[in-house]
């Protein structure tokens, strides 16, 4: 896989969805291993520039330990389950947290974006789970969900939100998104 990164360096715009998965895996020696792939992955997202896609299940104080420790720089922590208090140094280092659509049924997510700024939040659906009805099979289209969730926690217009997790979307990926309107 590392290989294959490098090789199509010049193709991609992150690196992921790498982590820890400490719901999954409970023995001591696979979470070293998973560990010390998480590691390499962070090393190589360094060398190439590229960011991280991050995968921290039932892991979010250890994943975040981890890439702090090893210097990460570009990160995106993906649908984080952790405590908003454990999420502050990530958002000191300046990473990103995406939300989901299930955030309408998550006191857990919606205490995240209460707490977090609004300069480090990101959308994703994470299809097809995660959506905002247990059960049923998530779809992209559900993006809105999420957009007028962290509008309404931030007490903002949905314009502002949607043009706030635009800019950091492209301020992490280094890309042009711009999807119509005035961004």
């Amino acid at each position: 896989m590392v290989d294959f990164i490098r090789q199509n360096r010049s193709r991609l715009v992150a690196i992921g969805e790498v982590g820890l998965d400490h719901w999954k895996v409970q023995d001591s020696e696979e979470r070293e291993l998973q560990r010390e792939i998480f590691a390499r992955f962070i090393s190589l997202s360094l060398e190439l520039d590229l960011p991280l896609n991050v995968h921290s299940r039932s892991a979010g104080e250890p994943t975040i330990r981890l890439l702090l420790e090893l210097g990460a720089k570009r990160v995106l922590l993906h649908a984080f389950d952790g405590r908003a208090a454990t999420a502050l140094p990530a958002v000191e280092a300046g990473y990103y947290f995406s939300i989901p659509p299930s955030i309408v049924r998550s006191p857990q997510k919606q205490k995240l974006v209460r707490r977090l700024p609004l300069q480090c939040l990101l959308l994703e659906t994470d299809s097809p789970v995660l959506g905002p009805i247990p059960g049923e099979r998530n779809e992209p289209a559900n993006l809105i969900v999420a957009l007028k969730a962290v509008a309404e926690i931030k007490g903002i217009a949905e314009e502002e939100a949607r043009r706030a997790v635009l800019e950091n979307a492209e301020r992490l990926f280094r890309l042009n998104v711009a999807l119509g309107g005035d961004t």
